[in-house]
């Protein structure tokens, strides 16, 4: 069949929507009617060259839509059911799988090939060349075929204009909260930039119990979305920041920070570290340039009091249990959705959502096929 989609063809490069050809499901694999994608950084990380890709891409990975059809052998999904995608294929059976961290899913090696499963794409250029796929999903496309392990299947009645963030943004943002820090009641909280990841963990803060939860970002207009979904001080920076956590947690700092900006510096993590108390725990969930291999930090600090520098994915959670809990978050009013979206946009308005986004114009931006 032909669809429309968005392909990068080298780095640093517009987006450019094409008409494309796209071959049928195969074993275990499925044909999605798209009904929006999310616009995440991650995509521009693809761009940049900070995330490494393959190229010609399809980029997107943070979408929802309506199941078309299906390939020889698939049981989990049938045509006509709404699906959101997790952009880790969990197979459910590999040793992280069966340790209950999908999120670390075998099946992950194959993210940034491009390719399906088995090696093999189904997503072609006019001319025939074939068309590689953000972690083997490319939603920035009108139709797209996944495996049926990337396939989250949610009730009809929940928007999928709005069920696209849980695809990555917002499980990612919320399970660094919830998961990776493991917020407890009572703790004071930093949230480092606060996009759309980082909005999602203002929020799993909040909904874990913290007590003090201080959203950092220079952006005004984000500092005080923040305030809507849960933060109850802002800071337009670290340094500034460091007084006002000293100030209302009584010198003790605090107990859980989730970075979250935009691309990592690694020379940021040695102040980042001052915002944190004794015991304290840094989540580094924004991606770091891939060929950055150094940071400043104090490794006495890190020993003499105790502080831990831990790493996610996908917010450590687990896409078929975690996307559907929160579904049920946003269907009984806890986890705000609507809030999150600052804008739509139409496929050929693709390198415009970027631009706002890149610009601090948006929380999430969203491409709506339907």
């Amino acid at each position: 069949m032909e669809t429309r989609a968005a392909i990068l063809w080298e780095q640093n490069a517009p987006w450019s929507v094409e008409t494309i050809t796209l071959d049928p499901p195969k074993g275990g694999e499925v044909l999605v009617e798209m009904v929006a994608s999310g616009m995440c950084h991650s995509d521009d990380h693809a761009r940049t060259g900070d995330l490494p890709a393959i190229t010609p891409l399809i980029g997107g990975h943070e979408g929802a839509g309506v199941v078309k059809e299906v390939g020889p052998g698939v049981t989990t999904v049938q045509p006509g059911d709404h699906v959101v995608f997790s952009f880790v294929p969990a197979c459910g059976h590999c040793q992280s799988c069966a340790d209950g961290h999908s999120n670390l899913c075998d099946n992950g090696a194959a993210l940034l090939v491009g390719a399906q499963l088995d090696g093999t794409t189904r997503h072609h250029s006019a001319d025939g060349t074939d068309l590689w796929t953000m972690v083997c999903l490319g939603t920035f496309s009108e139709h797209t075929v996944v495996n049926e392990m990337s396939c989250v299947k949610i009730e009809d009645d929940i928007p999928l204009e709005l069920a696209c963030l849980v695809g990555c943004g917002v499980t990612t943002g919320w399970g660094s909260s919830v998961y990776a820090a493991e917020v407890k009641p009572g703790d004071n909280v930093a949230v480092i930039g606060v996009g759309g990841i980082g909005m999602a963990a203002v929020q799993g803060a909040r909904l874990a119990g913290a007590r003090q939860i201080v959203a950092i970002d220079p952006v005004e207009f984000k500092r005080e979305q923040a305030l809507k979904m849960g933060a109850t001080h802002t800071a337009p920076s670290i340094g500034e920041a460091f007084d006002l956590i000293q100030e209302i947690t009584w010198g003790r700092m605090c107990d859980k920070i989730v970075c979250a900006v935009g691309v990592g510096e690694g020379e940021q993590i040695a102040p980042i570290m001052t915002l944190a108390a004794k015991r304290g725990r840094v989540v580094v969930t924004n991606i770091h340039p891939a060929h950055e291999a150094e940071i400043n930090i104090s490794l006495c600090d890190l020993t003499l009091m105790e502080k831990q520098l831990v790493g996610t994915i996908f917010g450590s959670a687990n896409p078929h249990s975690d996307i559907p809990r929160l579904m049920h978050l946003y269907r009984s009013g806890q986890l705000d959705l609507a809030g999150m979206v600052t804008r739509e946009y139409a496929l050929d308005d693709i390198n415009q959502g970027f631009e706002d986004m890149l610009g601090g114009r948006n929380i999430r931006g969203v491409l709506r096929y339907r």
